[in-house]
């Protein structure tokens, strides 16, 4: 039940923001790193990325598919992490401040957990307890 329930917090989560990034890219390109080709195509792309993933995370008709979505969500989160950095990096170097480390510290932590929240209720990482 609480997988269930997670599985839809976070689909739900990954819709919005892809429908806010293909809605208004526009904030997303000022985080872009540099060295990131292209950075309007990425972003379109993200959006997409993200529909998608909430979209094959809840469907209820394929587990492979679902895993899929887990991965592709979970490898998501991973590759737009150096953007997170860059806007705390950004963000904290403006003469107020930005929105300081109480938002990003905690989004730094949350990275990690996300991955693995994605993979845990795609049914990527089943939980096994070990035998004795």
């Amino acid at each position: 039940m609480i997988k269930t329930v997670l599985r839809w917090v976070l689909a739900l989560f990954y819709f919005a923001a892809g429908v806010i990034h293909l809605a208004h890219p526009a904030p997303f390109l000022t985080i872009m790193p540099a060295w990131v080709p292209a950075p309007q195509a990425v972003v379109l792309w993200t959006g997409v990325a993200e529909v998608l993933g909430a979209v094959g995370l809840v469907q209820p008709f394929s587990r492979p598919l679902r895993q899929a979505a887990g991965w592709g969500l979970a490898l998501y989160a991973l590759c737009v992490w150096p953007a997170n950095v860059n806007h705390m990096i950004i963000d904290l170097a403006k003469p107020d401040g930005g929105l300081g480390l109480g938002y990003h510290v905690p989004r730094m932590f949350a990275q990690p957990a996300i991955i693995w929240l994605a993979l845990w209720v795609g049914e990527c990482l089943p939980l096994r307890r070990a035998s004795a």
